[in-house]
């Protein structure tokens, strides 16, 4: 189904990274699944799903407080991104995407903002040959509150010196729409 980009004259594109520039929630959701098998416990897939664009040490204490579990949230998330990590030279890209950006680029200022932590998402970029096509690259470690929350959209327009409201955000989660919403931005769902 081709992208339904909204009318309007958006100065800056902003992109989501997982799930939206790469095609890599399964990779994900495998690298979830192996670290949470090597804590004796499961990641049921449809809740994997519900929780897209949730940065990762915020997954792990939803997962300790649903299942009543005391996880160190450090080392999950060590072993999570260290099995992901493993599986990035494998990331296909989402082609539509990517086609995108790469048409835009130099007419627009783009950024990438994502849930993940700024070593995976530089890789995962460097991996699809798409890196320097971004003006800014905005992870976990760059605001306090992820997603749902617009901090990670709105820190993306601050880099690129555009007022919300003249961004496009691009993103493949409930999440992510929400705080592309609660940012001011449009918004087109990958």
């Amino acid at each position: 189904m081709p992208l339904q980009i909204p009318s309007g004259d958006f100065l800056a594109f902003i992109f989501d990274c997982d799930g939206t520039l790469a095609d890599n929630m399964p990779l994900h959701y495998q690298a979830w699944s192996r670290a949470m098998h090597d804590y004796g416990g499961g990641f049921p897939e449809d809740l994997f799903y519900q929780w897209g664009g949730v940065p990762t040490a915020t997954i792990v204490g939803r997962l300790n407080e649903k299942f009543a579990w005391s996880l160190n949230v450090d080392e999950v998330v060590e072993r999570k991104e260290h099995y992901y990590r493993e599986m990035i030279p494998h990331v296909p890209a989402n082609d539509e995407v990517v086609a995108l950006a790469r048409e835009n680029h130099g007419r627009v200022p783009l950024a990438v903002a994502s849930g993940g932590h700024r070593d995976l998402v530089e890789r995962t970029l460097v991996a699809l040959g798409i890196r320097d096509l971004f003006n800014a690259v905005i992870t976990a470690e760059d605001y306090d509150r992820g997603k749902p929350h617009p901090d990670p959209f709105l820190t993306a327009a601050a880099a690129l010196h555009v007022p919300p409201a003249q961004c496009l955000v691009f993103e493949d989660t409930p999440s992510g729409v929400q705080a592309a919403k609660a940012a001011g931005m449009a918004w087109v769902l990958v």
